[in-house]
């Protein structure tokens, strides 16, 4: 009999990432796999991307209108009310018997409370990893405490998952799905990148992926900051578009004026995951406070600028130099980045965050976990309830 798995994405970022985990549930003869698009994957300002998901051959089995146009943090809020009410009528219809779900986006919470009222169990991939300067975290964490089954792309994130009272048998380290395209696809060759971006990558590049921080009230508050250093630089500079979050609307404008005010360097709404992999494999430097800085960068030992307090905390290789929200710092850590001595310093270094096998522990798991009460009832684990145990005691 088959499971009907139900898997959400909202994004091109979080589309990336689950690309393989979908193409091998799909491929499955186990599986009845069912693909919801909803939040930005629908909105024509950010390039409607779900016509990517369906360019590749998948099925949208629904579409969740949920995405206020709105450039605020009660925007925001709202969207996930929205999200909520589509998708308990969703799930009540279709009833999966497990809801896969991805990361840390703030709209993530609607299915997860939806899943949750539902007795859906629930499959997160990526979490017990830390980014406290954005709302991401506390996302994260709500997501890690309402799933039942985990997928981390670290032994240390494993650890903390399994920490914060999860069954190790629960816990799986899988890698981050995304470095399977790196084992798996073929990336394009530079002449490819150029002629389908336009753009000339013999030139010296800085690419800039740089989100707004949602944990702030002004979530711009350090984008003065970032403009500021970009105007000292002589490299071409590249932009890609920021996620649909309070305050992004503005930085789009920004960056746009910042381009035409420059006269050089463009920006892109949308990369599909091999382009902006093959991209990223191309550039000289990449500046900003995604978590592609992070987790994908490392795969091409790319000196990797990462500014402000966004990935504060995140598990990061020897590729990233951490940059204070201030033009010198930002500027001293690109001159290091760009230097020889740096380049060669990173030779032989290793990704921590996967191999690029992610997709196969994903579809194994589940396929085959049994899909009983036991999946439902969450017991703490041992190290949790021993931790509980020492501090109720030193408190008495």
């Amino acid at each position: 009999m088959q499971r009907k798995i139900a898997a959400i994405t909202t994004s091109r970022a979080d589309y990336g990432h689950l690309y393989w985990p979908l193409r091998d549930l799909s491929d499955s003869e186990n599986v009845d796999l069912k693909i919801v698009a909803l939040g930005s994957h629908l909105s024509p300002e950010f390039g409607n991307t779900f016509q990517e998901i369906v360019n590749d051959g998948f099925t949208i089995h629904a579409r969740i209108e949920c995405l206020l146009s709105s450039d605020t943090d009660v925007g925001m809020a709202k969207t996930i009310g929205i999200a909520t009410l589509g998708l308990a009528d969703l799930f009540g219809q279709m009833r999966p018997d497990l809801l896969l779900l991805i990361a840390d986006r703030y709209e993530m919470l609607a299915p997860a409370s939806v899943a949750l009222a539902l007795r859906i169990p629930i499959a997160h991939i990526e979490g017990g990893e830390v980014s406290e300067g954005a709302i991401d975290d506390a996302v994260r964490n709500a997501l890690t405490k309402m799933s039942h089954i985990h997928f981390t792309s670290t032994h240390a994130a494993r650890e903390r998952v399994i920490a914060m009272g999860e069954e190790e048998w629960r816990v799986h380290r899988a890698g981050a799905p995304s470095l399977d395209h790196l084992r798996r696809r073929t990336l394009l060759s530079r002449e490819q990148v150029e002629e389908r971006l336009t753009v000339d990558l013999r030139r010296p590049t800085v690419l800039v992926v740089y989100h707004p921080m949602t944990i702030a009230r002004d979530t711009l508050q350090e984008t003065d900051a970032v403009f500021a250093a970009l105007e000292n630089l002589t490299e071409q500079i590249l932009f890609c578009y920021p996620n649909a979050d309070a305050g992004s609307r503005e930085l789009i404008e920004r960056t746009k004026e910042f381009i035409c005010r420059r006269g050089d360097g463009k920006i892109f709404m949308n990369l599909d995951s091999i382009t902006f992999l093959s991209l990223l494999r191309q550039v000289d430097v990449l500046v900003g406070n995604s978590s592609s800085g992070i987790m994908e960068s490392a795969s091409f030992a790319l000196p990797t600028v990462n500014v402000g307090i966004r990935q504060q905390g995140r598990e990061r290789a020897r590729n990233v130099l951490d940059a204070a929200a201030d033009p010198r710092a930002i500027l001293e850590a690109v001159s290091t980045a760009r230097s020889p001595e740096f380049r060669q310093s990173l030779s032989g270094m290793v990704n921590p965050y996967g191999e690029g096998f992610a997709s196969e522990t994903i579809v194994r798991v589940l396929t085959t976990i049994p899909l009983s009460q036991d999946l439902l009832l969450k017991r703490h684990s041992g190290i949790a309830t021993s931790v509980a145990v020492r501090a109720r005691s030193q408190q008495s």
